[in-house]
């Protein structure tokens, strides 16, 4: 019982932090599940937690959405990760660039994780810099940033990070902002599992009935999370915004380039 109870507390306080932010949810809820779970069954319990908390949102926040964003960058994102996904299948059987381990911490990095990480750490400085504020990417960069962050959606499932550093600079209202990210999110979402077609059997498998009450819970503590976030949305601003996903572009990129996710 405070296994489920530690696991919907992560998810509740992971869900109001990643609303503002538009990302992090399924990176930074992966490791509270690994501690619960063996690997695999830990990335469709993220998954499913990750997938229905996008869903709930939008029915929070549909109203917001930036419908041009929604275009402009979500229709390269759509296209994009159609090939990101049929490419995971042949990066999966590449061997691990370096393992490593110190202490109780370990990573395998791998030449996806590490060219991503890299690429979101680059974004992060740029988001947190304020001597390179004239080279964010502004509007007109949309198309360019849906390639990119659903190509990498497709091909590893992170693109939230890559997602909010092209959204961030826009100026987005918080709701408008936080909308648009899920909306986006389910859209590639929805496109890269159907590509991926027979990985759902492979998910299902790491799933037996005893992960039901902590995937419920954890669930529940998502959906908390985030009807919580939203109703403090009106009391952030867009600069909190923006530093606060400069700085989990930073942990995400970290996390990835070094192998600990």
């Amino acid at each position: 019982m405070m296994t489920e109870i530690l696991l919907g507390a992560a998810a509740f306080g992971v869900a109001i932090i990643t609303l503002f932010s538009g990302f992090g949810l399924g990176t930074l809820l992966l490791p509270a599940f690994a501690l619960v779970f063996p690997a695999q069954a830990a990335v469709a319990a993220t998954a499913v937690v990750h997938g229905l908390n996008n869903l709930f949102k939008i029915g929070l926040l549909w109203r917001n959405v930036d419908r041009r964003v929604l275009l402009r960058f979500g229709l390269p994102a759509v296209l994009a990760a159609i090939p990101g996904a049929w490419l995971l299948g042949m990066l999966a059987v590449q061997a691990p660039l370096m393992r490593w381990q110190s202490g109780p911490l370990g990573g395998v990095v791998t030449p996806v994780k590490l060219a991503l990480g890299a690429l979101i750490l680059l974004f992060a400085v740029l988001e947190l810099s304020r001597g390179a504020a004239r080279l964010r990417f502004g509007e007109r960069w949309l198309p360019l940033g849906g390639l990119l962050s659903g190509f990498f959606g497709g091909l590893s499932g992170h693109q939230g990070a890559l997602r909010a550093a092209f959204l961030a600079p826009l100026g987005l209202s918080p709701a408008v902002f936080a909308a648009t990210q899920a909306a986006l999110a389910v859209l590639v979402d929805v496109v890269r599992l159907t590509v991926y077609g027979a990985s759902f059997t492979t998910l299902g498998a790491g799933l037996g009935n005893e992960s039901l009450r902590p995937v419920v819970v954890a669930t529940l503590g998502a959906f908390l999370g985030s009807w919580t976030g939203r109703r403090l949305l009106h009391k952030v601003t867009v600069p909190f915004i923006q530093s606060l996903t400069g700085a989990l572009l930073l942990l995400v990129g970290t996390l990835l380039a070094t192998g600990l996710v």
